[in-house]
Formats: C-alpha cells, sequence, structure tokens
C-alpha cells in the first residue's frame, strides 16, 4: 500500500497516491508493497527500492549507506508495544533531497500518530528531513514508555519477591507465575535493546550525512538530541536488565530455600522416627529368650520408649534452632 503526503501550510496532508513525484510531496510510505508499487515508486524517485530480503541484512554497511544521491538507512523498529510481545521488524528511510521514502512490512505506532500531529500542526514537516526526524523522535518517545513501563512492572515484583518481616512468603505457585512474569520482562528489554542499538547506528550516520539534506540548524541539533536520548535509553535499558537478572536470581533463591525447607523436614522426619522404629524393630524380633516379653508392663515401656526417642530429638532440633 502507497500512502503520500504533501507539505501544505505547515502542515502535512495526505496526497494523491498517483502523483508521487509532485513538488510538495515530502513523505511516501510504503506499507506491505507489492511489486507494482515498488516498481513505480522506484521509477518516480529515481533510486532503487530496497527488497525486504535486503532489509533484514545486519551488516551495518548493508544497513546504512549512500546510492543514487539518497541516503538509506535500516532499523529495526517494534510494533504491538502496548503488550510484552513486540513485534520486531526492520523499516528503511530513504532520505533524498526533498523527500522521504519508508519502506515497512508491520505497523510501528509513529506511522500512525505522526501524520495526525503533522496534519494538525503540532509537527513541523516542511520535507523529508523533518518528517525523518519527526518519525524518529516519536519511536524514540515510544522505546521510552515501554521501558517505563518495564520498570513499573518490575517494581511490582520486587515488592511481592521482597515482602515485608512477618508477611507470608510467596507460595510455590506464586513463585512459577513470578518467574514466569520475569522472563517476559527480560524478552522486552532485550528487545528494546536491540531495537535501540540498531537505532543508535543510524542515528550516528543520519549526523554525519545530516548536513547535505537541511540547513536548519535547529533540526540538526534535534538529530544530535536523537543521538544523544538514544544512549541514554541504552543506558537505562541496561540497568533494566540488570535488575531483571536481579530478580531472577532472588526469585531462584527463594525457590532453592523453599526446597530446603521441605528437603528439612523429611530429613527431621526421617531422625526423629528412627530411634522409635530400632526400638520397634528389636522388640519384633521372634526369638524364644527375651526377658521384657514376660515383664506385665513391657508393652507400656516399649511404648514409651518409642515416644522417648521421638521427642527427645525434635526437643534438641527444635532448641538449637533448626525448625
Amino acid at each position: 500500500m502507497i500512502t503520500t503526503y504533501a507539505a501544505e501550510k505547515d502542515r502535512l496532508r495526505p496526497a494523491d497516491d498517483e502523483v508521487l513525484n509532485a513538488p510538495n510531496v515530502v513523505w511516501i510510505d510504503l506499507y506491505n508493497p507489492t511489486p507494482e508499487e515498488e516498481s513505480a515508486v522506484s521509477k518516480a524517485l529515481g533510486v532503487n527500492v530496497p527488497s525486504r530480503e535486503d532489509m533484514q541484512e545486519i551488516e551495518q554497511s548493508s544497513r546504512l549507506y549512500l546510492e543514487d544521491h539518497a541516503a538509506f538507512m535500516t532499523a529495526t523498529l517494534p510494533s504491538a508495544t502496548d503488550g510484552d510481545d513486540l513485534q520486531l521488524s526492520p523499516v528503511t528511510f530513504l532520505l533524498t533531497r526533498n523527500s522521504l521514502l519508508t519502506i515497512r512490512f508491520h505497523d510501528p505506532r509513529p506511522f500512525k500518530s505522526v501524520p495526525v500531529h503533522a496534519n494538525r500542526g503540532a509537527i513541523e514537516c516542511v520535507d523529508g528531513t523533518f518528517v525523518l526526524v519527526a518519525l524518529l523522535e516519536a519511536q524514540i518517545d515510544r522505546l521510552a514508555d515501554v521501558l517505563e513501563r518495564a520498570n513499573g512492572d518490575c517494581g511490582q515484583i520486587s515488592r511481592v519477591v521482597f515482602q515485608k518481616p512477618g508477611t507470608q512468603p510467596p507460595r510455590s505457585s506464586d513463585l512459577q507465575t513470578i518467574l514466569e512474569s520475569i522472563g517476559r520482562k527480560g524478552d522486552l528489554t532485550s528487545n528494546i535493546v536491540e531495537c535501540l542499538m540498531s537505532l543508535e547506528r543510524l542515528f550516528g550516520f543520519l549526523v554525519d550525512v545530516g548536513e547535505r539534506y537541511t540547513s536548519d540548524t535547529g533540526l540538526l541539533a534535534r538529530i544530535h538530541t536523537l543521538e544523544h536520548d538514544g544512549n541514554s535509553l541504552i543506558d537505562y535499558a541496561n540497568s533494566l536488565t540488570q535488575k531483571i537478572g536481579f530478580l531472577l536470581d532472588a526469585t531462584l533463591g527463594l525457590i532453592n530455600i523453599e526446597q530446603s525447607a521441605i528437603t528439612k523436614i523429611f530429613s527431621v522426619a526421617a531422625v526423629v522416627f528412627l530411634p522409635p522404629t530400632l526400638i520397634a524393630s528389636i522388640y519384633g524380633m521372634n526369638f524364644r529368650h527375651m526377658p521384657e516379653l514376660q515383664w506385665p508392663f513391657g508393652y507400656l515401656i516399649a511404648l514409651l520408649l518409642m515416644a522417648a526417642s521421638a521427642l527427645l530429638p525434635f526437643w534438641y532440633f527444635k532448641r538449637r534452632g533448626w525448625l
């Protein structure tokens, strides 16, 4: 699908898709393009539109380069950012002197929000470079929101794991749920870091080539700010990754403590019932000459011995604080 936007009176308006090379067209968005649409855009702009396979290359030289008087920049961006299961896919930004071409196969939120705000005049989009910077700023803001949400969720998990003294510790089923939540937050954070790393390389490339496409000092300052914000978010994401790792270790430690407590109970039970078992085994032997068999109170004495031999180890363990 081809969507074309034109700059009209400092606003971004949907334009006629049939006139791709009109002077006021500043943004052409290709969403899940067909070969015919790719060919039409390539002919109108005079550039080679990269295929989906080209966009998925991980080498920096295949993602960031200059060709046919245009800058080709590919970054991995997320969609479905309202939950933990992000959908990652590469998006290519093809920047020419006057316009921007975007090629994508999923739907990141900035591609919906930026046209709406630009149509209201809240975002200045007089040419392709302005549109590109607006899209990247919106994407950085969205990634920051996702990281803040993940940090808040980790705070809730931390309050459950590290409860106040005297409160009931989490049960096994709760710990399993916590582990699943930590795993989802770990995947979310690693995906965000992957996106930020690709954007960091794109920002560095854009800083180098930005002066070729604009002389606006304010816009160039915004590009430098993007690079700084991207680096700050990477540091924030890395610290959040460490926090998630700490929560994972703490949860596994609680599981080990619970398992050790269960093992201790069985061990103590085995030790407590070992002496009574020994006494019962002795008096369960079928020998003819056993003096205790003739005692009137032999049965009662044997019961008392078994009870005492069970209670004494239990009392000793309790006194030592092992129970």
